[in-house]
């Protein structure tokens, strides 16, 4: 299971609005399949896995991360009828779908033939690998991950708004990996307009996985008449507000947003948000950040600017038992810790 979550990681950020799985197919103990969602998410994991094992799969041991789905589809088969014909001997599943049209039907149609099912295996992880998928069906909302960079006293830039650069080359590129693994990503437009960031992925190989770009701002739009908020207008090129050779190249639209509840329309499952300290405040008084990124500099600023705003405590109670880490790693000499929102 642990091997087909890796595949599923393959998929993250591309597959929307099909959630991102792996498929690994074992016989005789060896592997003979394995697939993950495509791009656009077809073909699904288990179609990819079935068809390179071929007659192997047959009493075989399927492991999946998500139910396979029950329901039809004018993009593909059903994946529950696929492995009925494909006849393994057993299928494990770390998560049932939440899909109405899947939820519990794709394990009864696999058990109806003899096949043995067992589910829950490695729960956690793939909730935490298909976060995207699930925050969308419980919360109408994309994932949103916010990344902070940090010297140790929390500061985002010197008082006089130099930033350049607080973390060093591998934090930086860790970065890039993963703004490759989110299909939006946001700054606020302070950030945007001060300091003209690309936002795009330019780590070797993975130059195509750039996300799409959105900045957060009320302010009005002057191609509107001034009358009404940015929201989705374009704030493209052709603006002179946003020119510059960091800035949008033509071939590259940035949009605007509002509000963070403006996130629930975006084309995302999975939302960077990248800063800065307003943006950022601006969505933990939200409660809309599921995942933290803090990335800390060996570094002290002193009086400087501090990552965050006031993000709408009423008490020090209120802070605690709210984020809980999940993983904790240096980059060269920088440290990364990760945590997760601790929701019911």
């Amino acid at each position: 299971m642990a091997a087909a979550l890796a595949l599923a990681e393959r998929g993250r950020g591309r597959t929307a609005p099909n959630p991102n799985v792996g498929c690994v197919i074992v016989k005789d103990a060896r592997v003979v399949g394995r697939g993950w969602t495509q791009a656009g998410g077809r073909p699904h994991a288990e179609a990819l896995a079935l068809e390179q094992a071929g007659e192997a799969a047959r009493g075989a041991t399927v492991y999946v991360t998500l139910e396979p789905c029950a329901h039809l589809s004018e993009r593909g088969p059903a994946c529950a009828d696929l492995l009925v014909a494909a006849k393994p001997e057993r299928v494990v599943i770390a998560l049932t779908d939440p899909d109405e049209r899947t939820n519990g039907q794709g394990v009864a149609r696999l058990r109806t033939v003899g096949i043995v099912v067992a589910t829950g295996v490695l729960a956690t992880e793939a909730r935490r690998s298909m976060a995207g998928f699930l925050t969308r069906r419980r919360f109408g909302r994309p994932h949103v991950t916010l990344k902070l960079a940090t010297s140790l006293d929390g500061m985002i830039a010197r008082a006089d708004g130099e930033s350049r650069w607080i973390t060093g080359d591998a934090a930086r590129a860790h970065v890039h990996l993963e703004r490759s693994r989110h299909e939006a990503i946001l700054v606020g437009r302070g950030t945007w307009e001060s300091d003209r960031p690309r936002l795009d992925v330019r780590l070797a190989g993975l130059e195509g996985r750039s996300p799409r770009r959105f900045v957060l701002s009320s302010a009005r739009h002057p191609r509107e008449g001034g009358d009404r908020l940015t929201e989705t207008s374009a704030l493209d090129s052709s603006d002179p507000r946003f020119r510059g050779d960091d800035a949008v190249r033509g071939e590259r639209r940035v949009d605007g947003i509002a509000s963070p509840r403006d996130i629930a329309s975006l084309p995302a499952d999975h939302l960077f948000v990248e800063g800065g300290a307003r943006t950022a405040a601006a969505f933990l008084s939200a409660d809309l950040v599921d995942r933290l990124l803090l990335y800390r500099a060996p570094i002290l600023i002193g009086a400087g600017r501090s990552a965050l705003g006031e993000i709408g405590l009423a008490s020090l109670a209120e802070a605690h038992g709210r984020w809980r880490r999940v993983d904790a790693r240096m980059l060269g000499n920088d440290a990364l810790e990760v945590y997760e929102r601790a929701r019911d």
